[in-house]
């Protein structure tokens, strides 16, 4: 695997750059995270068509980007996977308003038919699935429990796509299609040895907070304990609710019960109305606790050396990591150490509005999938 980034909007020479690194390593598929406010989906799969036709691949908008020097801003990525270490297929699911669990069952069967058709020795043990998900859809929880579904023992891993905290328009890309409200589904068959995994950093406390008015369909929580949404939390957890940012919930998560695990249930935003928006589904009786954040480079390093161990040394990881975390590090004052770690650890990806993690989209969580030494496949 080979990573290279930009941080200059000139889309060609970039994808020249690209072209001339897949040529030299025979890459047969490439990803690509990149800020909208440095280079434009349009412009960056324009230039792909143009310097390297042959070259099959997806991405997605970002909300910072995880590059080979660490975490950045402004950035594009491109991560390339070698033709004989990696085979890979993917799909986009158009419409995700109106898109059904038989639609995304039939776009996994159809890839996984042309993967084995491609890589005979693909099984679930050597084939993983990522998601790219315009994250302002608003259809995360629907279409990934819908792909767990269909992909049945195959781990999903991946991230909705953002747009720089502008929440206007953000852009999943792949094979010359630039879209939104829609989900591109990747299946990659290796031998290379991989592990999914994931981590976060918040202990729930006993505050609670129950939704009692709210949008379902728009993520808005209206009411808390039956007052005014912004007002109660603020009120929770000792701040002002008029100076609220997000900022002010990337340090304040609220999470709820699944099954005795806790997930986060991440506020993107304040509306003028006192109201809140959501980066998750949220409904009316749904009980949140507030939580309380721990060390943030603590429980990454931890969970990055498990992975090391497990795999006998890292190659590359392929990183999905809350744009709240990136917020919550810089607040911290530990966005240098986190970058460090995804540097010394070979971490590249992008800021998300959310992560998809087997069967659940999550909240202010980093999810990953590790790739171990080229030669431990060999």
């Amino acid at each position: 695997m080979s990573a290279l980034t930009y941080d200059r909007a000139d889309a060609d020479e970039f994808a020249r750059a690209v072209a001339s690194e897949a040529s030299s390593m025979d890459a047969g598929f490439a990803l690509f995270f990149f800020s909208q406010s440095m280079m434009s989906a349009k412009a960056l799969s324009e230039a792909l068509a143009r310097h390297a036709p042959e070259l099959a691949h997806a991405g997605c908008s970002t909300a910072g980007e995880i590059t080979p020097a660490g975490l950045e801003d402004g950035h594009v990525v491109a991560i390339l996977f070698p033709r004989r270490t990696f085979t890979a297929v993917s799909a986009t699911i158009h419409d995700l308003s109106t898109a059904g669990m038989d639609e995304v069952a039939g776009e996994v069967e159809g890839l996984r038919r042309e993967l084995h058709a491609r890589n005979g020795l693909a099984r679930s043990g050597n084939v993983f699935a990522i998601c790219l998900i315009d994250g302002l859809s608003y259809a995360e929880e629907a279409v990934t429990s819908a792909l767990h579904w269909a992909l049945d023992d195959i781990p999903l891993i991946g991230g909705s796509a953002g747009d720089d905290l502008k929440f206007e328009t953000t852009t999943p890309i792949s094979n010359g299609h630039v879209g939104s409200d829609c989900a591109i589904v990747i299946l990659i068959a290796t031998d290379v040895p991989f592990h999914v995994f994931k981590t976060e950093n918040f202990v729930p406390t006993g505050e609670k907070l129950v939704v009692t008015a709210s949008d379902p369909e728009r993520r808005i929580v209206r009411e808390f304990n039956a007052g005014v949404a912004a007002e109660e939390f603020a009120a929770a957890v000792g701040i002002v609710h008029s100076a609220m940012t997000p900022l002010s919930f990337a340090s304040h998560p609220v999470v709820v019960k699944v099954g005795g695990e806790y997930y986060c249930r991440s506020i993107q935003k304040m509306n003028k109305d006192g109201s809140l928006t959501f980066y998750c589904a949220i409904d009316d009786g749904v009980v949140l606790s507030i939580a309380k954040p721990t060390g943030m480079v603590d429980s990454t390093r931890a969970a990055l050396k498990n992975v090391s161990e497990r795999l006998g040394g890292i190659d590359m990881i392929l990183g999905f990591d809350c744009v709240l975390r990136r917020l919550d590090a810089r607040n911290r004052q530990v966005f240098r150490d986190i970058s460090e770690l995804y540097r010394a650890n070979r971490v590249v990806g992008f800021g998300t509005y959310g992560e998809q993690y087997r069967s659940m989209h999550l909240n202010q969580t980093f999810t990953g999938i590790a790739f171990g030494q080229q030669q431990a496949a060999e």
